[in-house]
């Protein structure tokens, strides 16, 4: 696999204590982002029945939903990075009830459209994006259980919402049905409420004494780069302040991350805790597209083609084609990692022996200073 990006998040990750309470939270922001979408498919039907719309009709109440929330990613970033993910996501909650209670008194399609779709989508994207982001906050050493047991809210609320869809349709209809959910999505507040912001002023642990004189070596070497960073400095205040505000709520420098190129999957291990609020409201963005025009597009094939058939070869082949271009991108993706690792490995090299020399003469002046 490749290597880790640095992780400068300018704090020390607790690792563990409130840490798993926002896990908890996490579990349920997430959990209800990426399953609520789903488990309002079991209306789809008697919807389409009582507004006489055709299937890609109502596919695009599903679709404008799930675009709203990857397309919000952005904005969602923004929200964390400005206020912290606390409030966003009990905005989100807030955002999410309300558009599922309008949509319970709707009279067309194009309501809910614009209720379940935009209101509702684009409340789930201030749940999902920040749920992601502040585990990394509070987790280092321990963050792969943590990602595992927040992204696992996602099956285990589908779970429980397919079966209570079910017996909410069975007793009060789709209309008295979503606002029952537009109550229960509110437990989204909640989970934001145990979002608690880290106090990023811990310090990181001490060394032991037996390492002060390794350090003291180290420091001889580092004091040379330092000089070299200093020069280094200037020129890149000049240039970053001609950047723009933008870069200062959304690292559009991921974009030449070759990796987050090649997957479109940003990974916490990836990017680095520092740089994955941007990151994964880029990445919501570019999925905005396939997800919009996908179930529109396979409603239209069934309603073309009278059968389901057609549909899922199309499905087939759009899910094929990625997996082989993982396939042949992952041995590029390797190569290139194992030349930038020689790279570096040499100019660490080169960088200690020039320190080394300076060091040397330096030592070497004082002494004659001291003999004169």
């Amino acid at each position: 696999m490749s290597p880790a990006a640095a992780t400068k998040v300018g704090h020390t990750p607790p690792d563990g204590g409130w840490g798993w309470a926002v896990v908890f939270g996490s579990f349920i922001s997430i959990g209800f982002s990426y399953a609520f979408p789903k488990s309002l498919t079991i209306y789809f039907k008697e919807i389409q029945e009582y507004f006489s719309v055709s299937y890609s009709e109502i596919a695009w109440l599903s679709s404008v939903m799930l675009a709203s929330m990857y397309a919000g990613g952005p904005v969602s970033s923004v929200l964390v990075n400005r206020f912290g993910s606390r409030p966003v996501v009990m905005v989100g909650g807030l955002m999410v009830s309300a558009g599922m209670v309008l949509a319970s008194f709707g009279q067309t399609i194009m309501h809910l459209y614009l209720c379940v779709g935009v209101i509702g989508g684009f409340g789930l994207a201030l749940n999902l994006q920040p749920a992601l982001t502040i585990i990394g906050t509070y987790f280092k050493v321990k963050r792969p259980m943590a990602n595992g047991l927040a992204m696992a809210g996602s099956p285990v609320i589908l779970f429980t919402l397919a079966p209570l869809n079910q017996f909410l349709f069975d007793s009060f209809g789709w209309r008295g049905s979503f606002l029952i959910l537009g109550s229960i999505v509110l437990n989204c507040c909640v989970a934001g409420a145990l979002m608690r912001p880290l106090n990023k002023n811990t310090q990181p642990k001490a060394e032991p004494p037996e390492r002060n004189k390794a350090s003291a070596v180290e420091a001889a070497a580092s004091d040379t780069s330092e000089q070299s960073a200093d020069l280094l400095t200037g020129e890149n205040q000049d240039e970053s302040k001609k950047q723009g505000c933008l870069h200062t709520f959304i690292d559009l420098s991921l974009f030449k991350h070759r990796g987050f190129l090649i997957y479109l999957i940003v990974l916490m291990d990836l990017v680095g805790a520092h740089r994955f609020s941007s990151a994964v409201g880029l990445v919501t963005i570019i999925e905005c597209g396939p997800v919009l025009l996908g179930p529109p597009l396979s409603g239209a094939l069934v309603d073309i083609y009278g059968d389901y058939k057609s549909m899922y070869y199309a499905c087939g082949v759009f899910m094929l084609v990625p997996g082989i271009y993982f396939f042949i991108m992952h041995f590029f993706n390797y190569k290139k990692l194992d030349e930038e690792q020689r790279q570096s490995v040499a100019v660490g090299l080169r960088t200690c022996e020039e320190a080394v020399k300076l060091k040397t003469g330096q030592d070497g002046n004082t002494a004659h200073e001291t003999d004169g």
